[in-house]
């Protein structure tokens, strides 16, 4: 419960701020936004099935983070930066697929 009520208020005060994102770091937002996305719903998906542990949350929100940045700046580096960001967001992609449709199979045993 603490968490979400922590991300409500980030939320709140990323709305009321409005801060800017330095244009070094607006290629990395995206794909960091959609790898926080992919942890949210895992420790969702995990909490339903019962096997949610905080521990694992954190590394798994942190270090799909830093490894989609990690994915998307070498790929910059590469000259590639724009496959690689599309690799990333689909790779998350069906992971969230995934999670939600394993979270609506629970929660309406469907």
């Amino acid at each position: 419960m603490i968490a979400v009520l922590g991300l409500l208020i980030g939320a709140v005060i990323g709305l009321v701020l409005e801060p800017t994102v330095p244009l070094v770091l607006q290629p990395y937002l995206p794909i960091a936004v959609v790898a926080a996305l992919d942890a949210l719903f895992g420790g969702l998906r995990a909490l339903l099935d019962g096997t949610f542990n905080d521990r694992v949350f954190l590394v798994s929100f942190l270090s799909n983070v830093v490894v989609a940045a990690l994915i998307v700046f070498l790929g910059d580096q590469l000259g590639v930066g724009t496959q690689l960001s599309t690799a990333v967001v689909v790779v998350l992609g069906i992971r969230i697929f995934s999670n939600a449709a394993a979270i609506r199979r629970h929660l309406f045993k469907a």
